[in-house]
Formats: C-alpha cells, structure tokens, sequence
C-alpha cells in the first residue's frame, strides 16, 4: 500500500509542477518541462532516501513557482522574475554532476536567444 500512496504522491507533483508551468514564458516553459520529466524518469529507481530528498525539493520548487505565479497574476509576463537564488549551504550539498546540470540550466536560461524559440499562436 506505501507504494502506491508514493507513486500517487510523486504523480500529483508532477503534474502540478507541469501545471504551474503554464504559466511561465514559452521559452522558459518548454526548458523546465524537459527538465522535470528528465529529472523524474531519472529518479524512477531511487533508493528510498534519495526519493525523499527528491521529493522534498521539488515540492519546494513547486512551492516557491506557486508563490512567484500567484504574486504574479496580473502583471505582464515579460516583466516577472521566475526562480531563486540557492544559498552556498545548499551546494554543498550537490554532487558533481548535479552542479554541471545545474550550470547548464542557468546558462540556457539566461541567454538572450534561447535554445527553445517559440512563437506564440498570433504572433
């Protein structure tokens, strides 16, 4: 029964994050999508402290993008600063390999003209 309760868990937060990236700029919504469904297909087989901690960080990922798009309502898109700073206590924790994901992330995200070039309808 645990099992299930876990994949029903780890569903519903995925999805969710899926959702709240609707509401992010094209671009940045299509970059975090992959991200997240590499991340948690990559994740399928963890032990189970590993899936705690995974899970743990995203719902805090989840929790901060909620935040930024509920503040946001209203405003125009352009103009909204999606993310968060991570604090050097947090890196240290971070395997190598997650640190290079993690630049890699940071420099598609910050290029002025981004891998992922998409128009929206009407545009």
């Amino acid at each position: 029964m645990a099992v299930s309760t876990h994949v029903s868990k780890v569903r519903s937060l995925y999805k969710r994050i899926l959702v709240l990236h609707r509401f992010l700029p094209l671009d940045l919504r299509a970059l975090g999508d992959q991200y997240v469904k590499d991340e948690f297909r990559r994740h399928k087989g963890a032990s189970s402290e590993e899936a705690r901690s995974f899970m743990t960080e995203w719902e805090q990922y989840k929790d901060t993008l909620q935040t930024q798009v509920l503040e946001s309502a209203g405003e125009r898109l352009g103009s909204i600063k999606f993310g968060a700073n991570l604090s050097d206590v947090s890196l240290k924790d971070f395997q190598q390999e997650q640190i290079g994901q993690l630049y890699e992330l940071m420099l598609e995200s910050t290029k002025p003209n981004r891998q992922f070039d998409i128009q929206e309808d009407g545009k």
